[in-house]
């Protein structure tokens, strides 16, 4: 059975994405997908940030440009060429030329050249991560290798329920592992109490 971290998730971004018109007259969306080092909360006390280098090993990858994270609704693709990823310090950025025969696609441009929407996402699955339990009882998860999917264009950004609800498991069993440990360690204080005391009587 696939465990939640393996299976396909997405997180979102509030970024500022923008238009252009190429000199040949191509359209063109661009913008950053992702942000590294950026700290997202994901409820309060529970944070998740990607770091640089997560996206490395993933830009080979069959990766498509969507809208809303429709597969039916593809704009772009980095195989064909009309998607370009690129990785720099600040995060991963993405150009998406727009098929002018598409009306989706053009729809899509107009809303976002009149700044109608201007939000981001990707689709991924987490490779590898560190989790950072801290002591004021917060947690931060911070993805070091992600598998790459798709990027989209959304109207409306949002952590999808099923990654958050993967956090929300890992954050329960954590409670549950730290609770099982201090019942263990308050036995055992009171097994070497009990012995301490029988011990003293003993003498």
């Amino acid at each position: 059975m696939m465990s939640d971290r393996e299976k396909r998730q997405t997180r979102s971004l509030s970024t500022d994405l923008k238009t252009r018109s190429e000199e040949d007259g191509e359209k063109v969306i661009e913008g950053y997908f992702a942000v590294f080092n950026s700290e997202t909360e994901l409820w309060r006390g529970a944070f998740e940030e990607i770091a640089p280098g997560a996206f490395d090993n993933t830009m080979s990858n069959d990766i498509r440009a969507l809208i809303n994270h429709d597969t039916g609704l593809v704009l772009g693709r980095n195989k064909s060429g009309t998607l370009d990823l690129k990785i720099d310090s600040r995060g991963l950025w993405g150009s998406i030329k727009i098929n002018e025969n598409d009306t989706d696609a053009m729809n899509l441009y107009e809303r976002v050249k009149r700044g109608d929407v201007d939000q981001c996402s990707f689709g991924f699955n987490i490779e590898k991560e560190e989790t950072d339990w801290r002591d004021d009882g917060t947690v931060k998860w911070i993805l070091k290798e992600i598998d790459l999917h798709e990027v989209s264009v959304v109207t409306f950004p949002a952590y999808e329920s099923t990654g958050v609800q993967a956090r929300k498991k890992e954050v329960e069993q954590h409670e549950k592992r730290m609770m099982e440990q201090r019942k263990n360690q308050l036995k055992e204080r009171l097994k070497n109490a009990i012995k301490a005391t029988n011990d003293s009587e003993e003498n």
